[in-house]
C-alpha cells in the first residue's frame, strides 16, 4: 500500500479506469446518507498497487484530477460511495465500472459480496492483489469479457450502470412523511385491533395467544373442531394458506387473517416509519437494491417501500401520510398492465394483441372467454375472476392455487384454465417453448437479454421442476417489466436534468414511478413523464401510463 500520492497524480491522466474502496475505522459502519464518511479511500490504477487516501483534502483532489484527466471510477457496489462523496461536498468521478453489478448480471441468484469468491469464479487468483481496490480493479477485465460473451454489455452500459446515479439522487431526496397523521391512522388501528382480538376471543370462546401456531392450532383443531388440512414437523400447520381454507368454513379463521394482517401494517410502517424520518430533512430515505431480486426488479429497504398495500381500507390510508412538501404535488406514473402487454408481445397471441390494439378491458375480453357471453353481460364478479386467471397464467399457478385465490373448487379452477388456453392458444405455445428452452439452455432471458438461470430444470422431483417451470416463465415477462421500468428511470430522471426542472423522481413501486413536482412544472412533467415512460420499449402492443396528482401519495395514485 502507497502513502506517497505525488507517485499517484501523473497515473490519473490520459483517462484511466481507477478501482476505488472506502475503508472505515469501525467495522459496523458503512458510506451513505447520514452516515460518517470513511477514514480513506483506496485506490488503484493497475491492479497491482492500492494508494491510501485520508478522508478529505486528498479525496478531493484524486476526484478532480481524475475528471480532469477523463478517467472513471469501478468499485465493487459503488452507489454508498458515492453517497459518502455527496455527504462530503465531493464531486464524483463518473462511473466506468461496478463489478458487483456485473458479476450479478452474470448470475442473479448468487451472492457476490465476497470479492475472492468472485474472483474464484472467474479463475482469478486473488492471492497477492494486495488490497479489495487491487482486486477490483483486476476483475474488471473478465467481468467485461463474460458480459460480451453473454450479451449482456447493452443492458450492463445502457441500463444498470446509468441507473447508479438515479438511485443516488432518489434516495438523497427522500419524500416527506406527515407523522402526525400516521400517529392518527396508528390509533384507529389499534382500536380496530382491539376490536378483532375480542371478537376473535368470542368466536374461540375463550382467550389464548394469537401469535402461539400451537394455542390456535388446538382452537382450530380441537375446540372448534375444524379438519386439519397439512401437517409440519411441529404440528397442524395454521399458516395463511391453511387459514384461507378454514375460513369457508368458520368465521374464526378470517378474522385471524384480517388481524395478522392489520398488526404487520401497524408494527412494519405505522410505528417503525416515524423513527425512519432523518430528523435533518423530515424525509424518508429508503435504500434501493439492484442486485438483490433474481428478476431484476429493485428491492428496497430501512424502509422497504414496495409493500404496503395499494387496496383496501388501510393501505391507502397509510400511503396518504406520504405528501409533497408545500408548493408541490406528487405524481403517480403506473404503467397500465404492463406484464400482460408483455405477455401479449412475447405470444404474439392474436386474441391478445388485437384486445391491446383496441385498447379494450382485457380483463372483460378474458371474461367473455371464459364465460362464453357478450362483453355487455360480463359482470364485475366475471371481470374479477377473469383478472385472477390471466395473472394466474403469468404466474404458473395450478388449478389448485386458483381454487384458493378465488374460493372455488379445484375442478373449476382446472376448467377456468383450460378454456383459457384454449382461447389463447399463442400463450400457451408460449409458455409451452419457454419452458423447452430454459429446460435445454439452462437459463431464460428477459427482453434486454437480462439472463437467468433456472437450475430446477435439471432436478429430479416433479414439484421441483415445476417450480422451475413457474419461475422460467415468470422471469421472461416480470424481468422485462423490470426492463423497461429502469430504462423508463433513466429516460425521466435525464430528461428533467436536460431541462433543468426543479421536479424530482422519488420511488419506484414495481411499475410505478413517483416525482415530486412543483405545481408551476405539473403540466409539462406530466406530459414528460408519460412520453418518456411509453418510449422506453417498442413492443407489439402499445404501452399505456396511468398517471395521478395529489398532495398525498394515495391522492396520486
Amino acid at each position: 500500500i502507497e502513502t506517497d500520492l505525488d507517485r499517484l497524480w501523473p497515473a490519473l491522466s490520459g483517462g484511466p479506469l481507477v478501482a476505488v474502496a472506502p475503508e472505515f475505522d469501525a467495522a459496523d459502519q458503512e458510506a451513505g446518507p447520514g452516515h460518517p464518511p470513511p477514514a480513506r479511500l483506496m485506490v488503484s490504477v493497475d491492479g497491482r498497487t492500492a494508494y491510501a487516501l485520508p478522508w478529505g483534502e486528498p479525496v478531493t483532489q484524486f476526484a478532480e484530477r481524475l475528471r480532469k484527466g477523463g478517467g472513471t471510477i469501478v468499485g465493487h457496489g459503488i452507489k454508498p460511495l458515492l453517497h459518502a462523496l455527496a455527504e462530503s461536498e465531493i464531486d464524483p468521478p463518473a462511473i466506468g465500472f461496478d463489478t458487483l453489478i456485473a458479476a450479478y448480471l452474470l448470475d442473479p441468484t448468487r451472492s457476490y459480496d465476497d470479492l475472492a469468491q468472485l474472483a474464484a469464479s472467474l479463475s482469478i487468483d486473488p492471492g497477492g492483489a494486495g488490497h479489495a481496490a487491487c482486486l477490483i480493479r483486476r476483475l474488471v477485465d473478465p467481468l467485461k469479457a463474460e458480459l460480451e460473451r453473454l450479451e449482456l454489455r447493452p443492458l450492463f452500459n445502457d441500463v444498470e450502470l446509468p441507473l447508479i446515479d438515479v438511485l443516488v439522487s432518489m434516495e438523497r431526496r427522500g419524500i416527506l412523511l406527515d407523522t402526525d397523521a400516521l400517529a392518527t391512522v396508528g390509533r384507529e388501528l389499534r382500536g380496530h385491533l382491539d376490536q378483532l382480538e375480542t371478537r376473535i376471543y368470542r368466536l374461540a370462546g375463550e382467550r389464548f395467544n394469537l401469535n402461539s401456531p400451537k394455542q390456535l392450532a388446538d382452537i382450530l383443531f380441537n375446540r372448534l373442531g375444524l379438519p386439519p388440512v397439512k401437517k409440519t414437523k411441529t404440528g397442524f400447520s395454521t399458516d395463511e394458506s391453511v387459514l384461507s381454507q378454514l375460513a369457508l368454513q368458520h368465521e374464526l379463521p378470517a378474522d385471524l387473517i384480517s388481524y395478522r394482517q392489520l398488526n404487520k401494517l401497524l408494527s412494519t410502517y405505522v410505528d417503525a416509519l416515524p423513527a425512519l424520518v432523518d430528523p435533518a430533512t423530515g424525509r424518508l430515505h429508503t435504500t434501493f437494491h439492484q442486485t438483490v431480486a433474481a428478476t431484476g426488479r429493485l428491492s428496497s429497504s430501512d424502509p422497504n417501500l414496495q409493500n404496503i398495500p395499494i387496496r383496501g381500507e388501510w393501505g391507502p390510508r397509510i400511503r396518504r401520510c406520504f405528501i409533497a412538501q408545500a408548493g408541490h404535488h406528487l405524481i403517480s406514473a403506473d404503467y397500465n398492465q404492463i406484464e400482460l402487454r408483455l405477455l401479449a408481445h412475447f405470444a404474439q397471441d392474436p386474441m391478445l394483441l388485437e384486445a391491446f390494439q383496441r385498447n379494450d378491458d382485457v380483463h372483460t375480453a378474458t371474461g367473455t372467454q371464459l364465460f362464453g357471453l357478450a362483453r355487455e353481460q360480463i359482470t364485475p364478479q366475471m371481470r374479477r375472476v377473469a383478472k385472477t386467471v390471466n395473472f394466474a397464467v403469468i404466474y404458473g399457478m395450478s388449478p389448485f392455487g386458483l381454487s384458493q385465490e378465488l374460493g372455488i373448487s379445484q375442478a373449476e379452477a382446472k376448467r377456468y384454465i383450460e378454456r383459457y388456453f384454449t382461447h389463447y392458444r399463442g400463450v400457451k405455445d408460449f409458455i409451452d417453448q419457454t419452458v423447452a428452452r430454459a429446460s435445454a439452455e439452462g437459463a431464460v432471458t428477459t427482453l434486454w437479454k437480462r439472463r437467468r438461470p433456472i437450475p430446477e430444470l435439471a432436478q429430479r422431483p416433479a414439484a421441483t421442476r415445476a417450480l422451475g417451470e413457474r419461475t422460467a416463465v415468470n422471469t421472461v415477462v416480470q424481468g422485462s417489466a423490470a426492463d423497461i421500468i429502469k430504462v423508463a428511470m433513466n429516460r425521466v430522471w435525464r430528461r428533467l436534468r436536460r431541462e433543468r426542472r426543479q421536479s424530482a423522481l422519488l420511488l419506484q413501486i414495481h411499475d410505478e414511478l413517483v416525482l415530486e413536482v412543483p405545481e408551476s412544472e405539473l403540466e409539462a412533467v406530466r406530459g414528460l413523464v408519460i412520453e418518456e415512460m411509453e418510449g422506453a420499449a417498442s413492443l407489439s402492443v402499445p404501452l399505456r401510463v396511468d398517471v395521478g396528482v395529489g398532495r398525498h401519495w394515495a391522492d396520486a395514485h
